[in-house]
């Protein structure tokens, strides 16, 4: 195994690939690494994954890791992104099985460039932690 995670690669569908690829390069605050059109494929490079912008990909719900959902989601907003589900508490994590231990796990739903659902998730400190 190559890196930290056996997870190498996860593939999203883009209609057009130059939207989509801007979309998440801002969204995830990196830069496409490599085009290749034809035949319709963008990567970009999130640590030991690389996320596969491509015409021929089925949807998927990808869940993205963010440090302030609340502010996050407010300029998703502002710049025009459709919020599908405003931020909101999942679960608090009582022992570190999903998430580290006494942090609440807070998420929202919005729409990408290419109408695919993606989540976003942040680790809050829970009130009693």
């Amino acid at each position: 195994m190559i890196g930290d995670s056996p997870l190498v690669q996860v593939a999203q569908r883009a209609q057009d690939l130059e939207r989509a690829a801007a979309f998440y390069a801002t969204l995830l605050g990196t830069s496409v690494a490599a085009t290749f059109d034809p035949p319709g494929l963008a990567f970009l490079v999130l640590g030991d994954t690389r996320l596969l912008l491509e015409r021929g990909a089925p949807s998927a719900l990808l869940y993205f890791a963010v440090d302030d959902l609340d502010a996050r989601v407010e300029r998703l907003r502002a710049s025009g992104v459709s919020i599908v589900a405003e931020p909101h508490t999942i679960f608090g994590h009582a022992d570190a099985t999903l998430g580290p231990v006494g942090t609440e796990e807070r998420m929202a739903f919005i729409l990408d460039s290419e109408g695919n659902t993606v989540a976003l998730v942040e680790h809050r400190r829970g009130a009693d932690a």
